[in-house]
């Protein structure tokens, strides 16, 4: 059995290991958050040169300031719709993609090509797209002449379309990789008990897939909260701010506005928001995995 000494000394080596990694972390991600959170904690308009301590008064604002609620409104809803259609589109397409048929290799590659193209790329697409004068999506619609960008009801829907367009892919690799995970076994034995597909889905998939779709929409959850660049070429958050997120209320206030102060308290809001998500998932996660 090895002493106490030897012990202490591996102990004391993989701390040395790992001290660059948590360095190169704690400069690259704590730093900013700490400087947020400070900068919030001021009143600091970069146009009139103006800077001093104001303790919580920017969060007492914040939590009267209407346009917030409307952004955390819009972001929610945004999350929640998409993150739902991407995985009502995903699990079947996995399905698919799991099966073995000719061309396989090329349809996984072909699938993927939406989510690698960069996503200020596929929003400029998209914006054309939509364009209520020459958009092809208004003369597939028999030359409909509806302003997709630019009329509050329609704006964040076709924001929402095009993020479950990008999106859809990655969210579809995760369950796919879920899906391979399964002993192909069950399934054989199944077949053996006279199981159609639909049980075989409902009674082997569904369940041993849980912990893939959890994981995926964990995932996507936190991406999509904090959206920001497909949102902003398409619509650059109107109209009317209908389709304006935390991120892009955030991004104004501080780069448009110059108030830095009051920007950063939305920064640190957008954050704790986050790590909230974060939080709840994580914990549904582990309850599942402790059912299990």
């Amino acid at each position: 059995m090895r002493g106490v000494g030897s012990q202490a000394r591996e102990r004391r080596q993989a701390y040395l290991l790992v001290a660059p990694a948590v360095l190169v972390l704690a400069v690259v991600a704590l730093y900013p958050v700490l400087a947020a959170v400070w900068l919030s904690l001021h009143r600091f308009i970069l146009v009139f040169g103006e800077r001093r301590f104001t303790g919580l008064e920017n969060y007492a604002y914040l939590m009267s300031d209407a346009r917030f609620w409307s952004a955390l409104g819009n972001t929610a809803y945004f999350t929640a719709v998409a993150v739902a259609v991407e995985l009502l589109l995903a699990v079947p397409l996995a399905l698919l993609l799991n099966r073995a048929f000719p061309g396989r290799g090329l349809l996984r590659a072909s699938v993927l090509v939406p989510w690698a193209i960069p996503t200020v790329v596929s929003a400029r697409l998209w914006a054309w797209m939509f364009n209520p004068d020459y958009g092809l999506i208004n003369r597939m619609l028999g030359g409909a002449e509806i302003n997709w960008l630019g009329a509050p009801g329609y704006a964040l829907h076709a924001a929402i379309l095009v993020d479950v367009w990008k999106t859809t892919p990655f969210v579809a690799l995760l369950v796919l990789a879920g899906l391979q995970g399964i002993p192909e076994d069950l399934y054989k034995a199944a077949r053996v008990d006279g199981a159609s597909e639909w049980r075989q889905f409902r009674a082997i998939t569904l369940p041993l897939l849980k912990p893939a779709l959890l994981l995926a929409v964990l995932f996507r959850s936190l991406d999509a909260f904090r959206v920001f660049d497909a949102i902003y070429v398409l619509t650059e958050g109107g109209p009317a701010n209908t389709t304006e997120t935390l991120s892009i209320y955030a991004y104004k206030t501080l780069m448009r506005s110059g108030d830095f102060g009051y920007g950063s308290a939305l920064s640190v809001a957008t954050f704790l928001c986050v790590v909230l998500l974060a939080v709840v998932w994580l914990r549904w996660l582990g309850r599942e995995e402790g059912r299990r």
